[in-house]
């Protein structure tokens, strides 16, 4: 096996906690941990391209989705360091130009009441996370490839190659990345690759007590993704970047930043 099948081997068993997995998951996962998915016979990544559905009228803030990301995804329980987050926007009498935003520990712990609701203003809350962008600067940025694309279309970090150099940090016009204090090497959402390999939805949507998140399969004319796209008014973040972005929102005020 060459060095870069070991690198993303072992990338692939640290970037998550993984159940003892028996039968036609277990073949899956072989294939998977050795840096070679696309052999597992029950994954082809050429099957799918992922996506994240958000539903903005959705989210209640609760922080469901926060603490299930930092527990699956072994993230830093410190403030500051977070692979999604939650922020809430108050926008006073429409003058979506200056809206209050805040975002106490990345959502963590859910929201205080702050404001009153009978005085005209809009108070909303809005998920995010890594866009898994088809043309991702962080990925052009890399000098070393350690962040990379897969065929099923997750960007991921290999931390074996990462130099902590925060050239992606930059270049992420989402602020969707972070120097992991521990190991010095860049840290982000992977749409919980480790889980969508085996059939499984990721933490955030499997907490979400509103379906406010739905993982989405683009590939899959059946996927439900479809259906949400065609029948709601869907945004991105910031469209001007063109960075062709798969995290898909309903909802989205043009406060939103």
């Amino acid at each position: 096996m060459s060095d870069d099948r070991t690198g993303r081997r072992e990338f692939l068993f640290r970037s998550g906690s993984f159940l003892l997995l028996t039968g036609a998951a277990g073949i899956a996962w072989d294939a998977v941990a050795s840096g070679e998915p696309e052999k597992a016979p029950n994954y082809r990544t050429t099957d799918h391209w992922w996506a994240m559905a958000i539903d903005v009228e959705k989210c209640i803030g609760c922080g469901n989705c926060v603490r299930a990301c930092k527990e699956e995804n072994d993230v830093p329980r410190e403030p500051l360091y977070f692979r999604t987050w939650v922020e809430r926007y108050h926008v006073p009498n429409g003058d979506i130009e200056h809206p209050q935003v805040d975002s106490p520990n990345g959502g963590y712990d859910g929201f205080p009441e702050k404001y009153r609701k009978d005085d005209g203003s809009k108070s909303f809350f809005v998920p995010k996370m890594c866009n898994h962008c088809a043309d991702s600067p962080c990925v052009q940025v890399c000098p070393v490839g350690a962040t990379f694309e897969t065929p099923d279309g997750v960007v991921l970090v290999d931390k074996t190659y990462c130099l902590g150099c925060r050239y992606c940090v930059q270049a992420c016009p989402y602020g969707c990345r972070f120097i992991d204090p521990r190991t010095k090497t860049v840290d982000k959402c992977s749409l919980c690759y480790h889980r969508i390999t085996r059939g499984l939805t990721t933490a955030c949507c499997e907490t979400c007590p509103t379906g406010a998140r739905t993982l989405g399969d683009l590939k899959n004319p059946k996927d439900p993704i479809h259906e949400f796209l065609r029948t709601h008014k869907v945004q991105v973040l910031k469209p001007q970047m063109a960075t062709r972005s798969k995290t898909f929102y309903n909802g989205l005020d043009g406060s939103v930043r």
